[in-house]
């Protein structure tokens, strides 16, 4: 478990160098493993339009000593105070120190806040760990024609809400 001192710091998104670092850590890992789709593209190009304005927000994770973004995590904001949590990502050094189960509890945490009646996400199947996670956080898998969305990734297959 990190000590207090060596956890990161985690806030919203707040400059267009903020917004350059959530895309980086964001295209590393799709385009690694998958295909960067249109909406990808769009939601990675321009946070503060297409998460922020709207009513969302995106959480970074700084590494307290050099204040180098270290992980993400998006709220987008549908109707109906439906949040999808999406967008996470923890840069390869960092990983295996908590990082993504704090941005996790920092995103429930702040859907609450925003006055979230549901929060879903989609993920991958090949993404074990990332599963694990969401589910030690409470998300249970749900059928895809549960999620509030109709046109959703296609690289999602594993369709989850907090319960």
């Amino acid at each position: 478990m990190p000590s207090a001192s060596s956890a990161p710091t985690i806030s919203s998104i707040a400059s267009q160098s903020d917004a350059a670092a959530f895309r980086v850590l964001n295209e590393e890992w799709i385009s690694r493993l998958f295909t960067l789709e249109e909406e990808d593209r769009a939601v990675l190009g321009d946070p503060f339009g297409h998460i922020v304005g709207p009513g969302g927000d995106v959480l970074l994770a700084r590494d307290p000593g050099t204040g180098a973004v270290v992980g993400c995590v998006a709220l987008l904001a549908h109707p109906d105070a439906v949040f999808e949590l999406a967008k996470m990502a923890v840069a390869p050094a960092a990983q295996g120190r908590g990082i993504g189960r704090q941005l996790v509890a920092a995103a429930i945490d702040r859907a609450r806040a925003l006055g979230a009646a549901r929060v879903f996400l989609g993920t991958n199947s090949k993404l074990s760990p990332a599963i694990h996670l969401y589910e030690e956080a409470g998300f249970v898998r749900i059928p895809r024609d549960r999620l509030p969305v109709a046109d959703y990734y296609a690289r999602a297959d594993v369709p989850m809400e907090l319960m």
